[in-house]
């Protein structure tokens, strides 16, 4: 049956959920962008089975949570999904950490949709299930909602941030929230863990932002972590990065309604909110796909309105507009300052240098970077990569080659699938 796999939207860092239908880990999926889902997104139809996973979303709850600033935040909530069985020992969990947009919903469908079909599907659903790459016959699979995750309006999704109410005050916090970073997410993730009676994982596996939650768990806690793969991925944020990821927050700074954080959701800075999603799409998306919807919306240098008048817009401009309209609907312009800032404070162990944080690490790394990824380029993996085998650590690196740049880690990671399985299922 051909499902659709809307091209959602852009995450950090900033994946465009691109939700991916199912696939074994051993077929290539082939990509044809002419189909249009029922949302009017881009999407991609693909030959597969419906998705067999059926998941809930489950809430994980701390009364007090000390950030790694050394700030308590009190009421902390996020929600979590779990695919698969725990054994008796508990011995086969493998954690997803989410990319910058994304959610806890990795894989499969929810109960109560009777439509299984994208936008609901998970994003790494031709990855995570039965008989494929990350086996639910044989792992235990989980998958937590970060700490002010973008998409806090999102029904399905649960999460302390500052959009979020105060118990001290009665009202949204606000830039009164914490700074908070990419640990912070990990030692969440970690009291959730050891909440269900887990001490020591078999991997972690995440995209984007995700790898930086998986690297950092390697460095962390050691002990926990005997093998980790970075997709699309970084040991740290470099100058570049950071510079880079300062012009996603100032369209939300600037816009008049923002009020140094201090809105009503009705009355939240809309405008910068969409321009900055517009910018992180653009981010994320190589030129060839890029060029390639112009070409599908009859773009032109020379368009008609634009000549007539300076506030018209090109068709690309209007067609990135729309998609970062509809999205900016379920999320927070303050959580994605919050995600931005956490992302720049990161390094892989969270110390005075990456090095002293790459020598924690002893887990078996697999990297995984995507040769057009113009936001976390390769030579950031590849640096990763080639400084840990200097310290004697076992890592490996593949590269994703296609045509969706930084997306490439969504859409077309099951390319990997055997890599990855065997990655997995290898001694240590």
């Amino acid at each position: 049956m051909k499902l659709k796999i809307a091209f959602l939207y852009c995450s950090l860092l900033a994946l465009s959920l691109i939700t991916t239908t199912t696939c074994s880990a051993n077929v290539a999926n082939t990509v044809d962008t002419s189909v249009v889902d029922e949302n009017n997104f881009d999407a991609t139809g693909i030959e597969t089975n419906q998705p067999t996973l059926i998941t809930k979303k489950e809430t994980f709850s701390m009364q007090s949570f000390t950030t790694f600033g050394g700030k308590t935040i009190n009421n902390v909530k996020v929600g979590w999904e779990a695919y698969g069985q725990l054994n008796a020992d508990k011995s086969n969990v493998i954690l997803i950490t989410h990319h910058f947009s994304g959610t806890s919903h990795a894989a499969g469908v929810y109960e109560e949709n009777d439509k299984k079909t994208s936008p609901n599907i998970g994003y790494w659903d031709a990855l995570i299930g039965s008989g494929k790459a990350i086996d639910t016959d044989i792992y235990y699979v989980v998958s937590v909602d970060s700490l002010v995750n973008l998409n806090a309006y999102d029904d399905r999704v649960i999460t302390t941030g500052p959009a979020t109410i105060n118990p001290e005050t009665g009202k949204p916090w606000g830039l009164d929230f914490p700074v908070v970073t990419i640990r912070d997410f990990v030692n969440v993730q970690k009291a959730l863990l050891e909440s269900l009676g887990i001490q020591k994982l078999h991997a972690v596996v995440g995209p984007s932002m995700g790898s930086m939650q998986a690297i950092d768990w390697a460095s962390a806690y050691p002990d926990w972590v005997p093998r980790m793969i970075s997709v699309i991925g970084t040991a740290g944020s470099d100058a570049w990065t950071t510079a880079a990821l300062s012009h996603w927050a100032m369209p939300i700074r600037l816009d008049a309604n923002w009020h140094e954080g201090s809105y009503s959701r009705q009355n939240q800075p809309t405008e910068g909110l969409v321009a900055s999603l517009m910018m992180i799409t653009q981010h994320a998306l190589y030129p060839t796909y890029f060029n390639q919807q112009g070409n599908k919306l009859g773009y032109q240098a020379v368009e008609q309105a634009p000549l007539e008048h300076i506030n018209a817009q090109h068709s690309i401009v209007k067609w990135l507009e729309k998609r970062a309209r509809q999205r900016a609907e379920k999320m927070d312009a303050n959580h994605l300052l919050y995600l931005v800032r956490a992302c720049q404070l990161f390094v892989a162990g969270h110390g005075n240098s990456l090095k002293a944080g790459l020598e924690n690490i002893q887990a078996k790394t697999l990297f995984l970077p995507a040769s057009t990824d113009l936001l976390l380029m390769p030579y950031l993996s590849e640096s990763a990569n080639n400084q840990l085998k200097g310290l004697g650590k076992k890592s490996e690196l593949e590269t994703l080659n296609g045509p969706f740049g930084h997306l490439e880690g969504v859409v077309n990671v099951q390319a990997e699938g055997e890599r990855i399985a065997a990655f997995l299922s290898s001694a240590l």
